[in-house]
């Protein structure tokens, strides 16, 4: 794959990276392998996720254009990453960002602010599995995918029923129920499989919040 210098800070910062890309489909690292870089979102949807011994999978988040992930605290990775679209990523050597993090302050506090960012999304994640309902907990899901939306009523979905079933700790049954439920009482519009508007938006925030 073909790499291009890619800024981590600006246009003037020592510390670039690689565009890569990968299929859908395609894994970009797997749990246990030797954390070496951590990468970028540009284009295409990124899952994280972990593979349970019994063989089922626990998604712990989705990383959309501008996320940042696989920066790990130790030397493997925890989770294993895969392109959940065809994706477009930047590959930033770890070594080297960490080297210059040790004389850089302002790469050290965008190193700081991305391991942040990444608390502050498994606390959230957290919070939306103890959600008591999963009509909660889909409202609740809908809600942050509108974060990362064009269009303010309208969310299109990269992902499929079992990705987002796996993401809430439900089964892909009751994610369809619930988005049927939800349609029967003009909460949402399933204009296809992978686009939603949201009808009642005031409601859905009750239910997510």
């Amino acid at each position: 794959m073909p790499a291009y210098p890619i800024s981590l800070v600006n246009d003037t910062s020592p510390a670039v990276g690689a565009m890569v890309h990968f299929a859908q489909g395609r894994s970009i690292y797997d749990e246990g392998d030797e954390a070496e870089a951590f990468f970028k979102v540009t284009t295409g949807v990124v899952r994280t996720c972990k593979f349970m011994s019994e063989g089922r999978r626990q998604i712990e988040a989705f990383h959309a254009a501008g996320a940042v992930f696989g920066l790990e605290a130790g030397p493997d990775h925890r989770l294993s990453a895969e392109a959940v679209s065809d994706c477009t990523l930047v590959s930033y050597r770890r070594r080297g960002v960490d080297r210059l993090a040790l004389t850089d302050a302002v790469m050290a506090h965008r190193l700081l602010s991305f391991a942040m960012q990444g608390l502050s999304r498994s606390q959230d994640h957290a919070l939306l599995l103890g959600r008591k309902s999963a009509l909660e907990k889909v409202a609740a899901f809908l809600l942050e995918c509108l974060n990362h939306s064009f269009d303010p009523e309208i969310v299109t979905l990269a992902m499929t029923r079992q990705d987002i079933a796996d993401y809430l700790g439900l089964t892909i049954e009751t994610v369809s129920r619930t988005l049927s439920h939800m349609e029967r009482n003009a909460l949402i519009q399933l204009s296809t499989a992978r686009e939603v508007r949201l009808l009642d938006k005031a409601e859905l925030l009750r239910l997510g919040a």
